[in-house]
């Protein structure tokens, strides 16, 4: 991860929790309180974000976290995955921002971790989306190659996908595809989704590096997967869901592509308990 910009994700999510201090805590505990706490887990799934949970408290400062599991590992229910040791008010100020990133970043990595399995046997890859929640994408892009999957283009920078709004304002796929090639470097491959056979057609015509096959049925893909005959990569789209997954990747495709990972996963229940003060150890 690029810490840099992590730090000032993290920051700002501290701000916003405590824009003028914790008052309850600060109310409570003395500046020298030193405790130990443990971090739980609640139940059964893949735990992601733990490096994004200790720099939380690495910013608050006087805090050691130790793990005992490592991203992408399998947690069970009431399993101690880590302990945190020093002062009680950073403890306590960094609680829920920390279970708040991890929290969420397991969740995702849980969820992946179910369409991924649905992929064994297959040499099709699990890709992510945009469909990320604004100043989340590198915390839960990350959380997805933790439970499995793969990145599809991490912003608008990344690379070229031409979807239908584009293809309509350029006139056609065949034009889009040929004005991108004036316009942006020989080494950037063009990805082109696409609805139906004359659009893809109009695909291979123009020789596009990957063709994304948007909503089309079971069958329609089989057929599509047949014409385009690995003149170029394949990537289906749009409604992959857990049931129908696995019958998609039978198709032949090389890559499926769901939003649902980042945006429809539910957080994995984590929380801190068995706070002890140092002094009572």
């Amino acid at each position: 991860m690029n810490w840099l910009i992590v730090d000032n994700f993290i920051k700002s999510a501290l701000c916003e929790d405590m824009p003028d201090d914790d008052i309850t805590t600060n109310c409570t505990i003395p500046k020298s309180s030193c405790s130990t706490v443990d971090l739980i887990v609640k139940e059964d799934g893949i735990i992601a974000g733990l490096d994004v949970f200790k720099r939380v408290f690495f910013l608050l400062g006087d805090v050691e976290v130790e793990f005992f599991v490592s991203d992408g590992t399998s947690v069970k229910n009431g399993q101690i995955i880590g302990k945190l040791t020093g002062n009680t008010r950073n403890i306590l100020s960094g609680e829920r921002t920390a279970l708040n990133y991890l929290q969420r970043m397991s969740g995702i990595a849980t969820l992946t971790s179910k369409f991924t399995e649905k992929l064994a046997g297959t040499n099709t890859k699990l890709l992510d989306t945009r469909k990320t929640t604004p100043n989340m994408r590198i915390f839960e892009k990350y959380a997805v190659k933790s439970g499995g999957g793969c990145n599809h283009r991490f912003n608008l920078s990344d690379g070229v996908l031409l979807k239908d709004n584009h293809i309509s304002a350029a006139g056609g796929v065949k034009e889009a595809i040929q004005t991108v090639r004036k316009n942006v470097s020989f080494v950037r491959k063009i990805e082109v989704e696409v609805e139906n056979f004359s659009q893809l057609n109009e695909a291979l015509e123009a020789k596009a590096d990957i063709i994304m096959l948007d909503n089309m049925s079971i069958e329609n893909m089989k057929k599509a997967v047949q014409l385009i005959n690995k003149k170029a990569l394949i990537e289906a789209s749009g409604n992959i869901t857990l049931n129908n997954i696995a019958e998609v990747a039978k198709t032949g495709v090389d890559f499926i592509s769901t939003g649902a990972v980042t945006h429809s996963y539910k957080v994995l229940d984590l929380s801190m308990k068995n706070l002890k003060n140092i002094d009572s150890i």
